[in-house]
């Protein structure tokens, strides 16, 4: 009965912090949407989906113990991330306008650690969380610069990621517009070390929980 009821919680735990990481970060690849702030959103959302593959690539991880999971929780983000984007496709943006954000190789990167420490918990919060958070920014900027004629289309299409009452007055020019990919790298080597953390405790609690 135990076996049992560990597998069914543990697909279902999965699925759960799988589905609400990508509802969370569902928006976080419309930086673009954001054309006077696009450099601040960039920022912020590179933090929150740092944070958000961080916990559940690293409980995922830590459940099975096996590198290669972090990677295959990335691709479940994805995946789910690809089909809410077919809503801007269906309103009638052009595919090369609609971002989905990367976290392939950033999760990548966390399996790598856990495996090259030999299965570690310590050195995959210290250096997974790190890894994760100083090459998603990068990896998303990379993917962001290959959008055709971002203004352009953003000025052509309307916004239905910002409310009217949202819509600066004038483009501006905040303390985030010099370097949003070192800022998101930054403050992401730092919070997501915590959140990997965090992925490792939810793990330790399921377990326990399970066991009661």
């Amino acid at each position: 009965v135990m076996v049992w009821l560990r597998r069914c919680t543990h697909y279902l735990f999965i699925v759960v912090v799988a589905v609400n990481s990508t509802l969370l970060t569902i928006n976080a690849g419309d930086y673009i949407f954001y054309t006077d702030w696009a450099w601040t959103s960039f920022t912020v959302f590179s933090i929150s989906q740092t944070l958000m593959l961080a916990v559940g690539a690293t409980y995922y991880l830590t459940f099975t113990g096996v590198p290669g999971t972090a990677t295959y929780y990335g691709l479940i983000m994805t995946v789910y991330t690809w089909v809410a984007k077919g809503a801007w496709f269906a309103l009638g943006y052009p595919y090369d306008f609609i971002v989905t954000p990367i976290w392939l190789p950033s999760a990548m990167l966390l399996d790598l650690a856990y495996w090259a420490t030999k299965r570690n918990k310590h050195s995959l919060i210290l250096f997974g969380g790190v890894l994760v958070g100083m090459s998603l920014p990068l990896f998303n900027m990379v993917n962001l610069i290959t959008v055709a004629d971002p203004l352009e289309t953003a000025f052509k299409y309307p916004r239905p990621t910002l409310p009217p009452y949202m819509t600066p007055i004038e483009p501006q020019v905040g303390k985030f517009y010099n370097s949003p990919v070192a800022l998101g790298a930054g403050a992401g080597a730092v919070l997501s070390a915590t959140f990997t953390a965090l992925g490792c405790k939810l793990n330790t609690w399921t377990y326990r929980w399970m066991a009661a």
